[in-house]
């Protein structure tokens, strides 16, 4: 169950995608970040103030969010500062790079996650899903190639460099989510909410001194429907995504592979959407990355 789970999550993700590189093109990236993690907070508020005044409805529909130690907190706080750090690079990167070239690189990420499920978590896959795995890795570097097609050189262009960072830092998170899932026993809503909260903390820290000050920038700033249409799909995305992770029997390297079946949606609406070049190469490794979510599922 905790593979469709994974790709429901993909869905959301792919759209999301989509949304937030029409929201960031020839826009201001703070200010739009922050939009999107306060439509995603705004859409769990009420959520929080059904557990606060009627516990026993919130109970009943499976999303209470529950009462939490302050220790719990800090470790919820230490992952709002990582993805904080993740999207700030992402955003940036995508602002000037190619929604079919960022969205691949980002689908490496389960090469970072797969080393730490295996060192961190001692996972251990069955054969099919060791070659599903590694077809989705080989089909995303094949990428790479097209890329320098579209006049992009991977080893100088510095933004390959800061949405590289912010694949390792975004594969750290979702090594920590098991963990902060099923040590800490985190309900999705719970992680979610506290995780918005903190991370509109920290992005406000940062406008006020990058963004607010400046007059210039914030007539620069676009406000666009896709905006707060970001959070509440990356909210959904995120939420079957930890539903998966509290099957004891997941595993979050090949659950990390799953996701990356987004791709299907931003090469294809992306590339014509974006009108984007290459499109018809770029289907080569997308067919390789099905296949191996294929096999993983079929296993």
């Amino acid at each position: 169950m905790w593979m469709y789970l994974g790709l429901l999550a993909a869905l959301f993700l792919g759209l999301h995608n989509l949304c937030k590189k029409h929201a960031v093109q020839g826009n201001e990236v703070f200010p739009v970040l922050l939009g999107t993690i306060s439509a995603g907070f705004l859409l769990l508020l009420p959520i929080y103030l059904i557990s606060i005044f009627n516990a026993e409805f919130a109970q009943k529909i499976g999303l209470y969010i529950s009462t939490i130690p302050i220790k719990v907190h800090g470790f919820i706080f230490i992952k709002s500062m990582i993805m904080a750090s993740s999207w700030v690079l992402a955003y940036q990167a995508l602002k000037h790079l190619p929604i079919t070239i960022v969205t691949p690189i980002r689908s490496a990420g389960p090469f970072f996650t797969f080393i730490g499920a295996i060192i961190i978590y001692k996972e251990m896959p069955n054969t099919l899903q060791w070659l599903g795995f590694f077809i989705i890795i080989f089909s995303v570097l094949l990428y790479s190639k097209v890329g320098k097609r579209e006049g992009i050189n991977f080893k100088k262009n510095k933004w390959i460099f800061a949405i590289i960072a912010a694949t390792f830092l975004g594969a750290s998170s979702g090594l920590y989510d098991k963990f902060l899932i099923q040590t800490l026993a985190l309900t999705p809503q719970t992680l979610q909410f506290w995780f918005c909260f903190y991370t509109i903390l920290i992005l406000l820290i940062i406008l006020s001194i990058t963004w607010f000050p400046k007059a210039e920038k914030r007539k620069a700033f676009i406000w666009r429907w896709t905006i707060p249409a970001v959070g509440i799909l990356l909210q959904l995305a995120d939420y079957f995504y930890f539903k998966a992770l509290q099957d004891e029997e997941a595993l979050i390297m090949l659950l990390s592979a799953i996701k990356r079946s987004q791709i299907l949606i931003a090469v294809i609406l992306g590339g014509m959407l974006f009108k984007e070049k290459n499109k018809r190469k770029k289907l080569v490794p997308l067919i390789g990355i099905m296949l191996g979510v294929g096999l993983i599922l079929y296993s």
